[in-house]
């Protein structure tokens, strides 16, 4: 969510407000706009900023969400290859370690070590060399991820259905990508199909009303496929170009609640048949290896198009986005870098990797 800048910088100085100067100010985070109004004068203001900008808040979001990554598990690298001097091949079996440890993943992380002791044999490496070859393999992998997040190609209302397991930050993260296509000029709906939880449907519904998306709901207790084709249908009369339906969190191991899952889907598909045409997963950077098995267990209910990633400033590890990237051929579409309704960003491979190892971004960004 971008600042709008203070009226003082933004309000001409000769510009008489009711001959006074007293004027109502309202704020709306949805648009982007400052609007100012007393009697006989209404003026609206639409803050406005640079894609160099942009990039620049977006670097050091993801430098700051991996805070706690770097400073523990891939700390340890830049400390234990830093400097010039050639590679101890000693240290070569402590890298994979950390590999390891960060969430990488075991078969990851052998690739990894494989990569590096094959270019030792070739000639000897300095210590820099090493990360060198680490951020390459990296990047090589976290590549093939990154594919951005485009709705253009769909039919509307574009439909994403957002699954994971319980206590991942499912329905913040539909909310965020929420505020993040409407912010790209999106009509978005949302759909409250996790009927299990009052709280959850009061979740939503209140992300709703602070960005003036409308939410469709039943009781507590209700058929979520009944909530997913009401929805369906509302999205569809409003003319919306994306409808977001979150489901209820669920055990990948509970094959009724697995089975549930996937009637949402076939209503959905019943009433258009090339919906959903995305499915999100949600996955928390906490999880850990088990965050595979969650991966492979829905994809079998409901095809998964590509991996949320929730609560990346959370951990002190962050190498599973490494791990899903590897294990699967799927993007990775959004990352969770932060608690605000815009901390979340579609995944960027070079500032991952960056940020990971410890590079920090050219300069701060200005607010």
């Amino acid at each position: 969510m971008k600042k709008i800048a203070p009226i003082s910088s933004t309000v001409p100085s000769r510009l008489q407000l009711n001959g006074t100067g007293q004027y109502s100010k309202t704020i709306d985070h949805s648009t982007n706009t400052l609007r100012l109004e007393s009697p006989g004068l209404h003026l609206t203001i639409r803050a406005t900023h640079s894609s160099a900008d942009s990039e620049g808040k977006l670097k050091f979001k993801f430098f700051n969400a991996l805070a706690k990554s770097r400073s523990s598990a891939f700390g340890k690298l830049t400390s234990l290859f830093s400097g010039s001097s050639k590679v101890d091949p000693a240290k070569i079996e402590e890298l994979e370690d950390v590999l390891i440890l960060s969430d990488i993943g075991y078969d990851m992380s052998a690739s990894i070590i494989d990569s590096v002791t094959t270019t030792l044999k070739k000639s000897r490496m300095s210590n820099e060399q090493v990360l060198d070859v680490l951020q390459a393999e990296l990047l090589k992998t976290l590549k093939n991820g990154e594919v951005g997040f485009d709705l253009s190609g769909y039919p509307s209302p574009a439909v994403i259905l957002m699954v994971g397991v319980n206590g991942v930050g499912k329905t913040t993260s539909c909310a965020k990508i929420a505020a993040f296509l409407q912010q790209r000029g999106h009509t978005v709906m949302l759909a409250a199909c996790d009927t299990f939880r009052a709280a959850a449907v009061e979740q939503l519904q209140t992300w709703g009303q602070r960005l003036n998306i409308p939410v469709i709901a039943q009781s507590t207790g209700a058929d979520p496929a009944a909530v997913a084709h009401d929805a369906m249908y509302a999205a569809t009369a409003r003319q919306c170009s994306a409808l977001l339906i979150d489901t209820a969190g669920r055990q990948q191991t509970r094959d009724d609640l697995m089975r549930q899952l996937n009637k949402i889907y076939r209503v959905i598909r019943k009433i258009e048949p090339s919906a959903p045409h995305e499915t999100l997963i949600t996955i928390d950077a906490g999880t850990g290896q088990n965050a595979i098995s969650q991966v492979r267990e829905f994809n079998q209910h409901t095809p998964i198009s590509g991996i949320c990633v929730s609560k990346l400033d959370g951990t002190a590890k962050g190498g599973i986005v490494v791990a899903l990237a590897h294990e699967f051929s799927l993007p990775i579409a959004f990352i969770g870098l932060g608690e605000g309704i815009d901390d979340i960003a579609p995944f960027n491979a070079d500032d991952y990797v960056t940020s990971l190892l410890g590079t920090v971004p050219d300069h701060p960004p200005v607010n």
